[in-house]
């Protein structure tokens, strides 16, 4: 591939040699004329490649997609908002959601199949990007047949044998015989499901991310033959890997979506030593069909050295020894060669008398919104240009990674580290070690997670006398980042004249660490502690815990702290109470900095110097501010009683205004007005699905939220940290076209399934 220095010289190198050779005798000026008009050639050259590029949907630019679906007919859905302005990032994001481009690309083999049942999922795929399940609810109706018309297609009546047909009541995949609901399944008041025109059409907005060959966690207090999958030893349910059928006529089965693994699903049933046994289904258990891959189909463990008589240690432990099992309160006996796996909760059970002596590895598979926090996700990749990454893989390389970063044993010793380092872990392994930071001045320093890993830090109490969280010093215009890790069992801690700290696409856990519950251990600890630093802080793309800045003398200028696209999370369910502070400082006071809050959730009370903006936020509790003259805050939800700079279109301050001035003038007295306003605050404020991280609905506004907050953004998409998944306009072009596409004298339902 030519870089853009052989393209400028090109025209100059097709002049013979003694031509060049007398040219530069004389300074090259005719090498300089050639550039000139080389430069302007390439200009032209590639006008013409992308005008050529632009007449294929395949290729061309973003903001030609419009123009090709309006040639094929495809008309933009206005109810789901205009397309902007390209020139930011955002509009342009906002504009792929709103005329998708796999949508125009099929527009035309779509009106071919148009009234099938398949395609509707095809559609809910191109349209919006989610994963569904089609389902026509007339062919679950019971009915009563004569002799001569008699249909064994029909669904049964139940069965209460049937355990597995039981489990799946009420789901996607159900195969029980109902009898009519006369309520419509598109109604806007009381939804039905099961009559003859209905079809449902259910929906998986969650995804599934991979977690791959990561340690497992032993729960000692259970026993030392008991795991679990998560790494910070929460229960969190298993999810399948979806997998894309083929066959674009096929109805989506239950590994073909992005689904919780049930029990009975995880099961089948093996001819071992001569009798039927139940062990765990090689659909979901095992690694994907690839040299060298570690990749699991859903979920797979490793043992090395378990069974005894296992001859590759680099295989996973085989399915036929893998029972599935309810492990809920521990209590399963697992037989000697036999691992009872609980993929509901995300636990593994070995035999007590058979431990695993070198380790438990596990790949698998956990869902969540977005691409947010540390994750085996694409993420983009940044850093000082030209720095070459030291790679590291285990835990005494990355020691001895750092070694030119710690700090100086004396005051003054000048420290031997490179003025740019990037150190890059390369797994998704679990890192146990002390981890404290010095950077010289001018001296920068990146922590990152290789594309596609999810690094773990986990520090431990190592000194009985000292503090031990990821401490960062630095002298003036230093600089540390954080990119693709998280960071467990203690938080990090910032000292000196750091310049800047940025947090990237990480995880510093709320609470720093879980109980199987998904409740937080250590619930008033500060994920990140600014002491006496004039460091400014970037949250991006990051879950972290509360932010707390500690100053042992006031400062004339506040510190800067921006957080984009983020949550932090005071991990209280009652966020009024002390210890919640999600921004703060030590004793309830107000935190000397400047805030820039931008597509972010904050769960907890928030108490700073001035707000330079907040803009499509979610502040669940108070806020006070003590500038309110400085900045503004613009579409976000913002407690009534909260303390701040100008509001603009702000909630619920609108729909009380709007509630006011519909009541005055008319004969409500005081106390009604009044009674309907609060009526109106409770109706319009944040519902989430949970608020508890390690959740897969974590942070996810919930179905039944006030639309107030569902689409109070700028751009009508939802307010907080999920703003730029566009779900609203996904849900609105998912709904114009199903209207277009539906299957004649049919209605169709779109009902979440998470």
């Amino acid at each position: 591939m030519q870089t853009e220095i052989d393209r400028k010289d090109r025209l100059y190198g097709l002049l013979p040699a003694i031509i060049r050779i007398r040219d530069h005798e004389r300074g090259e000026p005719l090498r300089a004329l050639l550039q000139v008009i080389g430069e302007q050639v390439n200009v032209v050259e590639d006008d013409i490649a992308r005008m050529y590029d632009n007449w294929f949907i395949e290729t061309c630019e973003d903001w030609v997609v419009p123009y090709i679906g309006d040639l094929v007919g495809e008309e933009p859905v206005h109810e789901a908002g205009e397309p902007g302005d390209v020139a930011s990032a955002e509009s342009r994001a906002r504009n792929r959601i709103l005329v998708p481009r796999r949508e125009v690309a099929n527009a035309i083999h779509n009106r071919r199949r148009k009234g099938t049942l398949a395609l509707l999922e095809l559609l809910t795929r191109d349209v919006a990007g989610w994963s569904a399940r089609a389902v026509e609810f007339r062919k679950q109706l019971a009915h009563t047949f004569g002799v001569r018309t008699c249909l064994t297609g029909r669904h049964r009546s139940v069965d209460v044998r049937e355990a597995r047909n039981l489990s799946r009541l009420g789901n996607p995949f159900d195969h029980l015989a109902r009898v009519p609901d006369l309520r419509r399944i598109n109604s806007t008041q009381d939804v039905g499901r099961f009559n003859v025109p209905a079809v449902g059409l259910f929906v998986w907005r969650l995804r599934a991310y991979s977690v791959t060959h990561a340690p497992a966690y032993c729960v000692e207090d259970a026993g030392p033959h008991c795991y679990t999958f998560s790494v910070l030893g929460n229960d969190a349910p298993l999810y399948n890997r979806p997998i894309i059928d083929a066959d674009a006529n096929a109805i989506a089965g239950e590994r073909n979506v992005p689904d919780t693994i049930d029990r009975r699903e995880f099961s089948r049933r093996a001819q071992i030593d001569g009798k039927v046994q139940i062990r765990a289904s090689r659909h979901y258990y095992g690694l994907v069909d690839e040299p060298g891959s570690r990749v699991a189909q859903s979920l797979a463990i490793w043992a090395s050295g378990w069974p005894p008589n296992q001859q590759h240690a680099d295989l996973p432990i085989p399915a036929d020894l893998i029972v599935p099992a309810d492990l809920s309160r521990w209590s399963y006996e697992s037989r000697n060669g036999q691992v009872a796996v609980d993929p509901v909760l995300g636990r593994i059970m070995f035999p007590p008398r058979q431990l695993p002596k070198r380790g438990v590895w596990v790949s698998y598979h956990y869902g969540f919104s977005a691409d947010m926090g540390g994750g085996e996700y694409t993420r983009p990749m940044r850093g000082a240009p030209g720095v070459v990454p030291i790679r590291v893989s285990d835990k005494e390389e990355l020691r001895k990674a750092l070694e030119p970063w710690r700090p100086p044993a004396a005051p003054g010793d000048p420290p031997e580290q490179p003025k740019d380092a990037i150190i890059e872990i390369t797994d998704s392994g679990v890192y146990v070690l002390p981890i404290h930071i010095h950077l010289a001045a001018g001296h920068t320093l990146q922590i990152r997670a290789a594309q596609r890993t999810r690094p773990v830090i986990k520090l431990l109490d190592w000194h009985a006398n000292l503090p031990d969280n990821l401490s960062v010093t630095g002298e003036a215009g230093s600089r540390f980042t954080l990119d693709g890790i998280m960071v467990a069992g203690r938080g990090v801690q910032v000292e000196g004249e750091l310049q800047s700290l940025t947090i990237r696409h990480s995880t510093l856990v709320p609470g720093w660490s879980l109980a199987p519950n998904c409740d937080p251990e250590r619930p008033a600890e500060p994920s990140i502690e600014l002491i006496d630093t004039r460091a400014c802080v970037v949250v991006d793309h990051s879950i972290v815990g509360s932010i707390q800045v500690n100053d042992s003398a006031v400062k004339v200028d506040p510190i800067r702290i921006q957080i984009v696209d983020s949550i932090v999370d005071s991990t209280g369910t009652d966020c009024e109470s002390p210890e919640c502070e999600a921004i703060g400082a030590a004793g309830s006071e107000l935190a000397h900095a400047t805030l820039r809050v931008v597509r972010s959730t904050i769960i907890g009370r928030v108490m700073a110097h001035a707000f330079e903006l907040a803009e499509n936020s979610i502040f669940l509790s108070r806020v006070t501010v003590a500038r309110r003259q400085q900045g503004c805050m613009r579409f976000c939800y913002v407690r009534p009683d909260s303390r701040t700079p100008r509001r603009f279109h702000c909630q619920p301050d609108l729909a009380v205004r709007a509630v006011t001035e519909s009541m005055q003038g008319t004969t409500a007295t005081d106390a009604e007005i009044e009674a309907a306003r609060t009526q109106e605050r409770l109706r319009v404020r944040p519902r989430f699905n949970s608020i508890r991280y390690g959740m897969p609905v974590y942070c996810q506004l919930a179905a039944h939220c006030a639309p107030e907050i569902l689409r109070g953004a700028d751009d009508e998409s939802e307010m907080g940290a999920f703003h730029d998944l566009f779900q609203p306009q996904r849900l609105a072009n998912l709904r114009a076209r199903l209207a277009e596409y539906t299957p004649a004298a049919t209605d169709v339902g779109i009902i979440f399934e998470n």
